[in-house]
């Protein structure tokens, strides 16, 4: 009875023992789960250059800034719809070339200073200037012939020609708007009248943005914190994702491992669309890619959908041209040049160019770009071209490729509707052609919807029989992240991360 009650006791103690330490153990986790109510931690493949959409080309500042710290007129949706944004209303006059705009009162900038029509002027001015390096420059702000500002509430754009997708064009980061006292440092220090302010740049590892109490609809903000972790390792973003590193990838780059994730409860996996149009893009103005039968050679010579089953596993869609899938009058052209070795030897002899030819293939950093120029080495070693691979970071590959320094590279550039680019002989892939320029020069100037239609299409045929570059896929938007995380985007219209509707539940 004895030895009989002491176990008893002893049993007790050990019990109460282990609901101690299971208790002690438990905490940590709970207020880390806790904690998780209002954190988000979301992996992104490329660290931006800079902070300023509006002064430098990477897609990967819209990721952290855009909709987050700075907001343009207008919103572009994850359907792809527009809706009013620092802009309440506008109206357009009935020949197209003239908007109004009447803009949100009581906004403040997070900093405290005031958005108003002044603030507008300015950000489209110094977007214009000549001195400006905005990416959407020619298309859209040299097209802007007068700005007035009728009131403190109210801006009025004045164009030169009509543009039906104007009001997307004042939703995209290139549009956002910027104070006149904080524009700039705006590249380390961006202020805007968005949710979020800046917290910390960890270089080469993280952003981190704080909720700002002060935006005008705070209490709908239920993220805190957000922090933007850069892998640009397909492998590493798998293992943060099983890790709980972080939360999600909205732009999940391993195609060959969804499967997993697709089993695992923990998780959830969506594919949605994109406006992405990936390329081997060529230098047009180097010799021999000046000679369209060269350019057309390499097009014979690349096997779309075996890079497409090589790198995405099937999940992408060949193109033709310079145009997404999704894009309203798109033309179908992916088999303009189908995959023929022979026909593409024939037109490098017909160019009289000497195989073996010797080119560099530059890559990017994207596993699209490092895998996917591994296929197109090969392919194009069947033809008698060879490509020499050069792996380089995304500074390097915007200080040099960018700038026009290269034979031939892979790129997915993932800005909607930007053809206008082959309009610039000066972008980094040179196409010269003044037929092209007269055609959108034209498309620019008509109002008719179905002539511009038509000419849409023809712009999108002459980039293709010009064979401007080789166009090889549109990819699908892969989402993966954390069961319980709501609000992220499953497509990308744009490349934007809005955090304010994103919340765990």
């Amino acid at each position: 009875m004895k030895n009989s009650s002491c176990l008893t006791r002893r049993t007790l103690a050990l019990s109460s023992a282990a609901v101690l330490v299971a208790s002690l153990v438990a905490a940590p986790l709970q207020a880390q789960a806790q904690s998780r109510k209002d954190t988000v931690t979301l992996g992104m493949i490329l660290e931006p250059t800079s902070l300023d959409p509006t002064m430098a080309p990477a897609a990967a500042i819209g990721e952290v800034v855009h909709y987050n710290i700075l907001e343009g007129l207008t919103k572009i949706n994850v359907d792809g719809s527009i809706t009013p944004l620092l802009a309440e209303s506008w109206k357009m006059d009935a020949d197209g070339k003239a908007y109004t705009f009447k803009l949100r009162k009581g906004v403040k900038f997070s900093d405290g200073a005031p958005f108003d029509s002044a603030a507008v002027k300015f950000s489209f001015e110094r977007a214009k200037d000549a001195k400006s390096t905005n990416k959407a420059k020619g298309a859209v702000f040299n097209n802007i012939t007068h700005i007035s500002t009728p009131d403190a509430h109210t801006v009025v754009l004045v164009l030169t020609n009509p543009d039906g997708n104007f009001l997307f064009r004042m939703g995209e980061n290139t549009a956002v708007i910027l104070h006149p006292d904080s524009a700039a440092s705006a590249a380390t220090k961006p202020v805007g009248t968005g949710p979020y302010k800046l917290d910390n740049w960890a270089k080469g590892t993280a952003v981190t943005l704080s909720k700002w109490d002060g935006f005008r609809d705070a209490n709908a903000i239920k993220v805190k914190k957000v922090t933007f972790r850069f892998i640009n390792d397909s492998a590493a973003q798998v293992a943060a994702l099983l890790a709980g590193d972080i939360d999600g990838m909205p732009r999940f780059q391993s195609p060959q491992s969804l499967q997993q994730f697709q089993k695992d409860k923990r998780f959830v996996v969506e594919l949605g669309s994109t406006a992405g149009k990936g390329i081997m893009t060529i230098n047009n103005r180097k010799k021999p890619f000046d000679d369209v039968r060269v350019r057309r050679a390499l097009s014979h010579a690349v096997d779309k959908k075996a890079f497409i089953d090589g790198v995405f596993e099937g999940l992408a869609k060949p193109i033709g041209s310079h145009m997404a899938p999704t894009d309203a009058g798109y033309v179908e052209l992916s088999n303009t040049y189908a995959y023929d070795p022979e026909k593409a030897k024939a037109l490098l002899k017909e160019a009289g160019v000497q195989t073996p030819l010797n080119v560099t293939l530059t890559l990017p950093p994207p596993p699209y770009a490092r895998k996917g120029g591994e296929i197109l080495a090969a392919q194009l070693a069947k033809v008698g071209i060879v490509a020499k691979i050069e792996n380089v970071e995304w500074a390097q590959w915007l200080g040099g490729t960018f700038k026009g320094n290269f034979d031939l590279t892979v790129i997915n550039h993932v800005e909607p509707l930007d053809y206008m680019t082959y309009a610039n002989p000066q972008y980094y892939w040179g196409y010269d052609s003044k037929a092209f320029r007269d055609l959108a020069a034209k498309h620019a100037a008509t109002t008719g919807a179905k002539e511009r239609t038509q000419l849409f299409g023809d712009m999108q045929r002459m980039i293709a029989k010009d064979a401007v570059n080789v166009f090889l896929f549109n990819a699908t938007n892969t989402a993966v992240y954390r069961k319980g995380l709501k609000g992220l985007w499953s497509s990308s219209p744009i490349f934007a991360n809005d955090m304010s509707a994103v919340s765990w539940q």
